[in-house]
């Protein structure tokens, strides 16, 4: 149920135009996407909504977007040079390449052998040259979070926003992991995209603004309209917290293949701003002017994934029923995050009707996403936006030409009303405010 279900979403994807293998023609390339016309649809609406909760509305977080490629020595500060990467062993029996903590029982998880290569590392940055000459060139990496650039421009962002602490600084951006091991579809990939958000604040207010943005990121994916009884909070245990971290909670939904983290809160204690100071020799201090204490902020890093959150809704919007004798497919998205909001419809290829229907949309368009179709039959068009998840269809008839009102149906009751098309800007501002 669980591997088909996956398959079921995947195939739609590719169906609807949400995403595609990346190089398909070419027999496409393991763990890299494409997002089609729906897909960045979908997912600019997710990155808008995250936006506004965590920037937008708060007078607190400013946001930033750093450069892909940084100085070297950015990633041996953070340890990610010397730490980031992965145990292999090849399988002798298959020849088969796994990573150490995915064996089990000590055979191989393909042929079932035990005998072994021994453990090395594989570095999970992936590296590339910059610069005009190979003599010259420097040895860069293609980020693997978006964390250290808003660490690295920290003291340049608090003076020229001329924030106080407590202050966050948010960003959203590609990040690149070159995974040994990918699966199911777009939850791990070699290039995502993330959500992250670095929380300032004083040493001994950390704990009190780690639950605070706790709390805030799960009550978030609530907002989406995601199911709440497939949400949870998971605190790591003390064995599995990464070098820098005091505390950590991961935000998991329960997949079809099992519970998956969402996003991770952590407790970064003053880890980053410290080593950055070692390593570049620059002062990354804070100066309170209010008390006159000079310290070096700790940080709560707020850090989602784009990829994993358009997943998850797509799977918690995903429902199939049986209407009339007839099944139907839905994805019931939350309205404001919903890719198309609208599709007008003219009833047939009339010409009257096809002029007020291509004015209604050309005005509704003006403040929101809407889709215009005027070719097959009225209940099959009304099903292939059930399919892509649009909140609502009008259609144009006959009465409209007496009446000067559309039929409105409703994605979810399937319920039908007549709107006067005066009222329609008005009705949908509200909607989608």
């Amino acid at each position: 149920m669980a591997k088909d279900m996956m398959k079921e979403i995947a195939s739609l994807c590719g169906r609807r135009g949400f995403i595609y293998q990346s190089s398909e023609i070419y027999g496409g390339l393991a763990s890299c996407w494409d997002y089609g016309p729906l897909g960045v649809e979908l997912k600019n609406n997710i990155k808008d909504a995250w936006w506004r909760a965590v920037v937008r509305l708060r007078d607190d977080v400013v946001g930033v977007d750093t450069s892909i490629l940084m100085h070297p020595d950015v990633w041996v500060a953070s340890g990610h040079v010397g730490a980031f990467h992965d145990m292999l062993v090849d399988c002798l029996g298959c020849k088969g390449r796994f990573r150490v903590d995915h064996i089990e029982g000590g055979k191989c998880p393909t042929c079932g052998g035990k005998e072994f290569t021994e453990p090395q590392k594989f570095q999970l940055m992936f590296k590339t040259r910059a610069g005009a000459s190979e003599a010259t060139a420097l040895d860069v990496y293609l980020r693997p979070e978006t964390a250290q650039g808003i660490f690295a421009d920290f003291k340049l962002i608090q003076k020229t926003s001329r924030l106080k602490v407590p202050f966050g600084i948010a960003q959203i951006g590609k990040s690149f992991r070159n995974e040994v091991t990918t699966k199911s579809f777009i939850f791990r990939s070699r290039e995502f995209e993330q959500m992250e958000m670095e929380f300032f604040v004083k040493p001994g207010t950390d704990q009190q603004w780690f639950e605070h943005w706790v709390d805030a990121r799960f009550m978030w994916y609530k907002s989406l309209g995601i199911n709440p009884d497939k949400l949870r909070l998971r605190p790591h245990a003390k064995e599995e917290l990464a070098h820098y971290a005091l505390c950590c909670t991961d935000v998991e939904y329960e997949f079809p293949f099992g519970w998956g983290e969402l996003e991770g809160i952590a407790n970064r204690s003053d880890f980053d701003l410290k080593s950055h100071i070692e390593h570049s020799r620059k002062d990354l201090s804070y100066f309170d002017d209010d008390t006159k204490e000079k310290f070096i902020p700790y940080v709560i890093e707020t850090s989602g994934g784009i990829d994993r959150t358009f997943l998850v809704v797509l799977l918690d919007a995903y429902r199939e029923e049986v209407v009339e004798g007839e099944q139907r497919v839905v994805l019931g998205f939350d309205k404001n995050i919903a890719p198309v909001k609208v599709a007008v419809f003219p009833l047939q290829r009339d010409e009257k009707l096809i002029g007020i229907a291509q004015n209604i949309y050309n005005e509704l368009r003006g403040f929101m996403n809407c889709f215009y179709d005027q070719s097959g039959n009225i209940g099959r068009r009304y099903r292939r936006q059930d399919e892509i998840g649009t909140p609502y269809c009008l259609t144009v008839d006959f009465d409209t030409l007496e009446d000067k009102a559309v039929t409105v149906r409703d994605r979810d009751t399937m319920g039908q009303v007549r709107v006067k098309i005066a009222d329609l800007k008005s009705r949908f501002l509200e909607e989608f405010a």
